[in-house]
């Protein structure tokens, strides 16, 4: 308890410091092929590393939920040590460790104190799960349970329900289109044999980068570097994914349910990371549905004519072209007319872009917070792993708000006109009962959900 006193304390007295300026990214390779990204804070006593492999949802090989199950098994024992004595080890000295996977990539943090002993035996500790799990089988079978249970608890959630069919039916058979958290069938089958191939295949150093952030110097963060790459299996790099076709025409799915509101979603491929695109995207989409209360989509859907509580939009950058979705709920009642006036709005915006007012309110909004969002050593571990495995500019966060900065109205609207296709959008509505609403092509999927709940859809991507 102390030492998490430690750490709030710390980060309280040196919050504002951090706010102020982006940080220096330094960058190299191991000479045995790891890549490693590093920044130093000294001003902290902590150390936070986060080693990202690209072994996200994407490489399920039709076993979707592989890689979710994969790094699920990594906290459940390693190096001998039981799940309970592993967070006990990490527990001991106050230290931080997870693992994750989403639909491009999966990753492993740490967070320590720089501390001598605590940090060696954190370290150490890290270490035995990069390089030693041991897949025990009845961990392997409990989780399996409780992933049937997530899924059977999602076919009570309209939220849930809509998430997976936009993916599904925007992607096509696209490795996108599988949901990452799997299906009945492919969680039941998938064995632990297969998670140890798939961990086997991707979880190689060759496949990875490493981010370092906190109070180690460069020559401290090179031998830790030497001692992560040590540890991990020689193999090769992924193969690169597939190109997303775009929908070549509008899409409308609607799925019964017996709710009182409609869970709408609508949207297109989007944009990936590095696109030409992005800050003229992520800029527009402020202004469109990114804003808050301040934008169009609230003024006009919520604010104007009071057909939901809450809309919005955002773009989805990913590996390949991520989803741009536009998303609310409404009452059942009033569904046709939420959904008309939404693609109206989106057809504006293509056809008619923002204006400059616009665009001043939404340069201040934005570089305003953006300081903020890399004042903390987590902030800047978890952009740094994003930096590395797109292989984004070591000066992104230094150039951010410079790039806000020089956009013009005519560079948002061109980009607008031409990434926007609001006459080739998927629609998908969950609640009442299916029927056609107009002569866009229509679907219709049977209910899997009889009643109730709505927890918040599953995160694909970072939001943007």
């Amino acid at each position: 308890m102390k030492i998490i006193n430690l750490y709030l304390l710390l980060a309280l007295v040196f919050f504002t410091q951090f706010a102020s300026a982006a940080p220096k990214i330094q960058h190299w390779t191991t000479d045995d092929g790891l890549a490693v990204y590093y920044v130093e804070v000294p001003q902290l006593p902590m150390l936070d590393m986060r080693i990202v492999f690209s072994a996200g949802s994407v490489r399920d090989n039709q076993q979707a939920g592989l890689a979710m199950l994969t790094s699920s098994m990594l906290d459940e024992g390693a190096g001998g040590l039981s799940v309970d004595e592993l967070a006990h080890k990490f527990e001991s000295v106050g230290a931080n460790f997870s693992a994750g996977s989403a639909r491009d990539m999966a990753w492993i943090t740490l967070r320590t104190l720089t501390l001598q002993q605590p940090q060696e035996v954190a370290v150490d500790t890290w270490l035995k799960v990069l390089s030693d799990v041991n897949w025990p089988e009845k961990n392997f079978q409990r989780l399996k349970k409780q992933v049937l249970h997530g899924l059977e608890a999602e076919k009570q959630s309209p939220s849930a329900i809509a998430n997976k069919a936009f993916f599904k039916h925007l992607y096509g058979e696209h490795p996108y289109a599988s949901p990452s958290n799997g299906n009945e069938a492919s969680i039941k089958a998938i064995t632990i044999e297969q998670l140890k191939a798939f961990h086997q295949q991707y979880y190689v150093k060759q496949n990875a980068m490493l981010a370092i952030v906190g109070a180690v110097s460069k020559e401290e963060a090179e031998v830790l570097a030497k001692r992560v790459a040590a540890s991990l299996a020689t193999g090769k790099k992924a193969a690169d994914i597939p190109a997303v076709k775009p929908l070549e025409k509008a899409k409308t799915l609607h799925i019964p349910y017996p709710s009182k509101q409609a869970h709408i979603m609508i949207g297109q491929v989007g944009n990936k990371r590095g696109d030409k695109d992005y800050f003229t995207l992520y800029t527009g989409n402020h202004i469109f549905g990114g804003g808050g209360f301040t934008s169009r989509l609230m003024k006009e859907v919520r604010d104007a004519r009071g057909l939901s509580y809450s809309v919005y939009s955002y773009f989805s950058p990913m590996q390949a072209l991520g989803p741009f979705i536009l998303g609310l709920q409404t009452k059942l009642s009033q569904t046709d007319e939420a959904v008309q006036v939404s693609n109206q709005l989106l057809k504006d915006f293509q056809n008619k872009g923002i204006t400059e007012a616009e665009l001043i309110a939404a340069k201040k909004d934005i570089t305003g917070s953006f300081p903020l969002g890399v004042a903390s050593n987590a902030d800047i571990v978890q952009y740094l792993g994003m930096i590395g495995f797109y292989n984004l500019p070591l000066d992104y966060l230094d150039a951010f708000t410079k790039k806000i900065e020089m956009l013009s109205v005519a560079d948002i609207n061109k980009a607008l006109a031409d990434r926007i296709q609001s006459d080739k959008l998927l629609t998908v509505i969950v609640g009442g009962e299916a029927k056609a609403t107009d002569g866009s092509e229509q679907k219709r999927e049977k209910a899997q959900s009889k009643t109730k709940a709505d927890p918040k859809p599953e995160a694909t991507a970072d939001k943007d």
